[in-house]
């Protein structure tokens, strides 16, 4: 009697699935009712094959995540971001032998079946319906389905749907089979395969091939050996239980195992299977932890922990900050920035040169370098170890010195005399010149001497001094500018309005640390605002731009995963000073960076450049701030903790009475500006006005603005510090260094205690 079409293999299963079917949608009633129905297996068949006739015809899935990168402007590699370690990698850089193993271990007949494997379902579905726990069965296809179901779940953060692809239910499986049936019509097998070995797990914490086999081999998936591939393939199932490195022997047992089966269905030859399970698995291992973030950047790592807050707060792609998140550690991003990694290295070179990491001193220094015309930061160093601070590393610190606290820095610095060049530019724009004189002299002020329109409560009665009190006469700005007079300035800003003062320092880019608006009392003009050292080269910028100021750009371009640009950023800038105003101001400010002015160590061989200088009162912090026509920087040294005199200081080996913006922030502008600009042709300011003459005024000695006051002083035996330090005279003379008096770091209005400043 010939073979009934109700005894083939495929009409069996699909009786035995719709018994099931029915067991887990109705109970045993509603099975025994449909007992009858498996009986006429031809009725139960044709029904049953229906539930797979009417496939899913579009699949949509999220594409598993991926790694994103930050990189630099010449494409260096900075960082990478990842909420799952996976890097995805095309089928041809996929290791043959990989394929080989998965296919052998997980699913031998991948290659014949459509989908769903019969074998496997009569199993599992035997397994489940005895009572044991579904298990087994599911083809390579059908895990690849329940990966992508799962990794949706992960990336719109929707346990529900995690739960869903998890659950050990008939129901589950059934969806998981049609879903797999469909996938089988509309991709490749290779297509499917190369899926699946770059979404499951290879490792405790590797997402894919490619993140595993750099992980635990440090080679690429595509130079997998037999052996290497085996242990992989062989991962999937339990990633804890056969992870090599905390199970070696367990790991070598499934290795084993994999190879075994790899033997049996001809993809190696005896040989190699010998030669493979003889290899001991620590000979097989070369561990390349990966670091997430920013603390793989090096000595970029503040930088890239700027741009990081940059992007999440960018408007310019992604719906929202959250959005913006997800997609920074799922999506497969690759981020351009503007760092430099030449400039970046010659930064962090000058900086540690003259204050060294964990330098004695504990003194910190920090440093950002902006481009003139398009804003954008080309470097930013400081001179600590990314991290919490140990008694091995006191300094260490993860705060970014050169930002405010929106980027993940701190409250700022004192300026010192570095504000004094706004007044300036006030001055300019008010229409008075640089031959002018201003009072030198003058000590006393009242509150009815000061203009502060936008916030007259501010006006006080002031008292600044110059250095020991010691009066200079009249003198033109341009003198006072070079040599940094406290009283000129003071006498400058009361002829003018205050808030105009501050306004165009902020227009300029300068910012609070907090983010408060400056404040413009009398003791701004010397500098008693907390501000940033990337703000304040941001308005050094704005200077050798010709007075257009460029909001600070850490990132010009996002791609995602496909290649397609989500963001494209260009320079956001707008003219703050007219270009005769800001010309003037250069001009002045070439002679700080000159013989006989304050930043004279500032000095670049062969280039034009200008600034100025500051220190803050008692030393506490010391700037430099300046440009070429080529880039703008800012220096700030002092204590991160916040107002601590370096009086008596030891700095890299030297010892200091006094520690002052024109000593150590001039001399790493000079030292970093020198090498970037090494093989450059100069390119000289281009002025559209030059500074007046002195008109013959006399210059009386300033403290330390005059050598035969106060010389650079020479090392000698450290004495042990005094309570109120008082500045000496020394007899041998030497170039001039600024004078700032500067207020305390919270001045009361009016009540300001002036000191020794530089």
């Amino acid at each position: 009697m010939s073979s009934s079409p109700q005894t083939t293999p495929a009409r069996m299963v699909s009786a035995l699935l719709a018994f099931l079917l029915a067991c887990t949608a109705g109970g045993f009633v509603l099975a025994g009712l449909a007992m009858p129905l498996v009986a006429a297996t031809g009725t139960v068949s044709n029904a049953t094959t229906s539930l797979f006739d009417d496939l899913p015809t579009e699949l949509t899935f999220t594409e598993p995540s991926e790694q994103s990168v930050i990189l630099a402007a010449d494409g260096t590699e900075l960082a990478r971001f990842y909420a799952e370690n996976r890097v995805l990698v095309a089928s041809e850089d996929i290791s043959q032998h990989l394929k080989n193993a998965v296919v052998a271990i997980e699913d031998e007949r991948f290659f014949e079946h459509n989908g769903i494997d019969p074998q496997g379902l009569i199993g599992a579905a035997f397994n489940n319906f005895t009572g044991g726990q579904l298990a087994g069965g599911s083809t390579i296809t059908q895990q690849y389905v329940k990966n992508l179901l799962i990794e949706e779940g992960r990336n719109s953060n929707d346990p529900d749907l995690i739960a869903q692809a998890t659950e050990r239910s008939l129901a589950r499986k059934l969806s998981e089979a049609r879903t797999a049936m469909a996938i089988e019509k509309q991709m490749e097998k290779d297509e499917i395969l190369t899926g699946y070995i770059n979404i499951a797990m290879f490792g405790p914490s590797q997402y894919g091939a490619e993140a595993a086999s750099q992980y635990f081999f440090s080679v690429p998936a595509s130079e997998l050996s037999i052996p290497q591939a085996a242990m992989l393939a062989g991962i999937t199932q339990s990633p804890a239980r056969w992870n090599p490195i905390s199970n070696p022997d367990e790991a070598k047992n499934r290795r084993d195992t994999v190879l075994a089966k790899m033997y049996e269905l001809g993809y190696i030859t005896e040989d190699e299977f010998r030669e493979s399970v003889n290899l001991p698995i620590a000979d097989m291992l070369n561990v390349s932890a990966p670091v997430n973030g920013c603390e793989s950047a090096g000595i970029s790592v503040y930088f890239c922990e700027y741009v990081v807050k940059d992007l999440l707060a960018s408007e310019s792609w992604g719906d929202s900050q959250e959005d913006r998140l997800n997609q920074l550690y799922r999506g497969g991003l690759v981020i351009h920035t503007t760092l430099d990694t030449s400039k970046q290295q010659a930064a962090f070179d000058a900086v540690t040169t003259y204050v060294p990491v964990n330098d004695p001193s504990s003194v910190e220094m920090a440093m950002s370098s902006v481009e003139p015309g398009t804003g954008k930061i080309v470097s930013m160093v400081q001179n600590t170890n990314y991290g919490s601070a140990t008694p091995e590393d006191p300094n260490a610190t993860t705060v970014n010195l050169n930002v405010g606290m929106d980027r993940g820095g701190g409250y700022g610095f004192q300026s010192g005399s570095t504000f004094k060049v706004y007044t300036l530019i006030e001055w300019i724009r008010a229409g008075r010149g640089l031959d002018e004189l201003v009072d030198a002299s003058r000590d006393t002020y009242t509150r009815d001497d000061w203009t502060i329109s936008c916030a007259p409560e501010y006006a006080d009665a002031y008292n600044p001094s110059n250095i020991e009190g010691i009066g200079s006469g009249m003198m033109t700005v341009l003198e006072s500018t070079k040599r940094s007079v406290n009283l000129s300035f003071i006498d400058m800003a009361s002829q003018l309005d205050l808030c105009n003062i501050v306004g165009v320092a902020e227009q300029m880019g300068v910012r609070s640390g907090n983010g408060a608006a400056l404040t413009p009392n009398p003791s701004s003009v010397l500098g008693s605002n907390n501000v940033t050292p990337l703000s304040t080269a941001n308005s050094m910028a704005t200077l050798a731009s010709g007075g257009i100021m460029c909001e600070p750009l850490s990132f010009t371009k996002i791609e995602n995963q496909d290649g397609d640009v989500i963001a494209d950023i260009s320079p956001s800038c707008v003219r703050v000073l007219d270009e005769d105003v800001a010309d003037t101001t250069t001009s002045a400010l070439q002679t700080v960076v000159s013989p006989g002015g304050t930043g004279f160590r500032a000095e670049i061989p062969g280039h034009d450049a200008a600034g100025k200088t500051g220190t803050a009162n008692m030393d506490y912090h010391a700037w430099f701030m300046g440009y070429t026509s080529h880039e703008a920087s800012a220096i700030w040294l002092g204590h991160m903790e916040g107002n601590i005199s370096m009086f008596y200081t030891t700095i890299n080996g030297q010892y200091n009475i006094e520690v002052y913006g024109g000593l150590y922030p001039a001399q790493v502008f000079s030292a970093y500006h020198t090498r970037i600009l090494e093989g450059v042709a100069p390119v000289p300011f281009s002025l559209q006005t030059v500074a007046a003459n002195e008109n013959g005024a006399t210059v009386l000695p300033q403290g330390r603005d005059n050598p035969a006051i106060r010389p650079v002083p020479v090392p000698e035996p450290e004495p042990q510090p005094e309570p109120e330090p008082a500045p000496s005279e020394e007899s041998d003379p030497a170039p001039p260094v600024e004078e700032d008096t500067q207020p305390d770091q919270n001045p009361g209005e009016g009540d300001v205690d002036e000191g020794d400043g530089e």
